[in-house]
């Protein structure tokens, strides 16, 4: 496809994913990308973490690292309300942690604003 892209730490660069495995684009109130995998580079922890508020408020996840530095870039949802049930079970990549790198233009571009063909698992 003409819009693939890995998705970097914008901490240490490190490769996070890429858009074959993006699943879905939640720009509203989270400001993230959803994909179905993620690089032996994403860690995470054992222990649940539970949002208190903001957009995350009431939701169970796990919380995912950069393994090489260590920077926060998103989460996994263990448990959520029904308006962010359909991306439980998904790597969770906060776009404002994140830079991508396109393949097809070989350049970098913040991920706020790339824009990739509608793919939605809402339905």
């Amino acid at each position: 496809p003409a819009e693939c892209a890995l998705f970097h730490c914008r901490g240490c660069w490190a490769v996070l994913g890429d858009s074959l495995h993006l699943c879905a684009e939640e720009e509203p109130c989270l400001g993230l990308f959803a994909c179905l995998k993620a690089t032996k580079d994403v860690t995470w922890e054992d222990s649940l973490m539970v949002g208190l508020e903001g957009a995350l408020l009431g939701c169970a996840y796990y919380a995912l690292t950069c393994q090489s530095c260590g920077s926060a870039v998103g989460f996994i949802l263990y448990s959520a309300p029904s308006n962010l049930a359909y991306l439980r079970g998904l790597f969770c990549f906060f776009k404002d942690s994140i830079l991508c790198y396109l393949l097809k233009n070989q350049m970098v571009i913040e991920a706020s604003e790339v824009k990739f063909p509608a793919v939605t698992l809402k339905e």
